[in-house]
């Protein structure tokens, strides 16, 4: 891609995921495990993996992760989705090229890896280790999520690339 579509592209990423996370904010669904939410946003994320660098990909991340963080959040809610966001870009990557895994495998590891990388550092910061009671239900979350996210994924990338065929 040349360097100002890429730019128009990762921008386009970082307020779609923007726009993601502040609409399942609005939702209020309850799992029964705080903060535990669909993760609507890493539809970008997986997405990216697929058409854009890994770098621009964890940019975009990161962006997202603290604008919606300053406008929307505090700055816990930044400190836990960076770490289970990063941990989840890194994981995601490394699957990603482990030949064999679909999308739907690899936005699954994202999902668990999100939420393990969260669970650590609410650990550390309570400084309560029994937080790890949590572990079960959100390896069980992040499985079901990850999958729906999948599944959603594979169906943009196939739309976005019959645009690009038609399109040129």
């Amino acid at each position: 891609m040349k360097e100002n579509k890429e730019i128009t592209w990762c921008a386009m990423m970082v307020a779609l995921a923007m726009i993601f996370s502040y609409v399942e904010s609005l939702i209020p669904i309850n799992f029964g495990v705080p903060g535990m939410k669909l993760g609507v946003a890493n539809l970008v994320t997986v997405t990216g993996l697929y058409f854009l660098k890994p770098p621009q990909v964890l940019i975009i991340v990161i962006l997202r992760i603290l604008l919606t963080g300053f406008m929307f959040g505090n700055g816990m809610s930044i400190m836990y989705s960076l770490a289970g966001g990063i941990l989840s870009f890194f994981v995601m990557v490394l699957v990603k090229k482990i030949k064999g895994f679909s999308i739907s495998g690899i936005s699954i590891a994202g999902g668990i890896s999100h939420n393990v990388g969260q669970l650590f550092v609410a650990a550390c910061v309570v400084q309560n280790m029994k937080l790890v009671y949590y572990l079960p239900p959100l390896l069980i979350a992040g499985t079901a999520t990850g999958m729906l996210i999948g599944i959603l994924s594979k169906r943009i990338l196939t739309v976005i690339n019959k645009f690009f065929l038609v399109t040129g």
